[in-house]
């Protein structure tokens, strides 16, 4: 009997937060750096960002030889091919996920679910209270954190009820290095209060995270479907200990 994946979601009650960049980052790190079985959900209908990504970057090395030599060579080294990703119904992925684990051949160790900025159905609600863990980005942002916190309050509850859960964990995004807020302590006082986890590991605001393979030209890969973050990109951008963390979240 195959082994269930850990349903993992990055995920906010508002859009924009940078939750699909860091799927992609996490996802590519598992899949193609550290040798884990990777399926991408993506259930953020209309943008299906990650889905329209792919779709990119396949036309991408279709056209460029450099790419197409960059996937040749990794997939030689690899023996392994690009993780799937997935079009499906916010209010039915579990059940869409299900059916493709069913059909697979491939045991899968994480499934990410790319669900959209507003939780607006009962359906989309319950395939969020269905993951195993949710990471979610914040920002310090006033309009932001009431939003995102006045959701994670409802989600924490269940989760804490739940005993196959590795629980909710929140993490810093797109921060300014130069101008450190004072804002961040104050909501750092307000999580604390509200008894949420909240990740050592800060992301960064980088042109970086925005960069895709279609515009780089034969500059270093950082946010990819199809390929890993570059060693060197992984080192500036700290993507390797926001990993180990999240690793030792989930218990790996």
């Amino acid at each position: 009997m195959k082994k269930e994946p850990l349903k993992i979601s990055f995920s906010s009650q508002k859009g924009g937060v940078g939750k699909s960049a860091i799927t992609v980052l996490t996802a590519g790190m598992l899949h193609y750096k550290l040798g884990y079985q990777v399926v991408v959900f993506d259930c953020d209908y209309p943008q299906l960002s990650i889905a329209m990504q792919r779709e990119r970057e396949l036309k991408a090395v279709m056209e460029h030889d450099h790419f197409k030599r960059m996937a040749h060579t990794q997939f030689s080294q690899l023996n392994k091919k690009a993780y799937p990703v997935i079009k499906c119904n916010g209010n039915t992925a579990l059940e869409e996920a299900e059916a493709f684990f069913k059909k697979s051949n491939i045991t899968y160790d994480f499934a990410f679910f790319d669900l959209p900025g507003t939780v607006n159905s009962a359906g989309i609600f319950r395939t969020l209270l269905g993951m195993n863990a949710i990471f979610s980005p914040i920002t310090a942002d006033r309009v932001v954190m009431e939003s995102t916190l006045s959701f994670l309050q409802i989600v924490k509850k269940v989760f804490k009820q739940k005993s196959n859960k590795n629980g909710l964990h929140l993490f810093w995004n797109m921060v300014d290095g130069r101008e450190k807020s004072p804002l961040y302590k104050t909501y750092e006082k307000v999580l604390k209060e509200l008894d949420f986890h909240l990740m050592q590991h800060y992301f960064s605001d980088s042109k970086r995270f925005r960069k895709e393979v279609p515009e780089i030209s034969k500059g270093l890969v950082f946010r990819s479907t199809l390929f890993p973050p570059h060693h060197r990109m992984i080192q500036t951008s700290r993507l390797e200990t926001f990993m180990n963390e999240f690793l030792h979240l989930l218990n790996l």
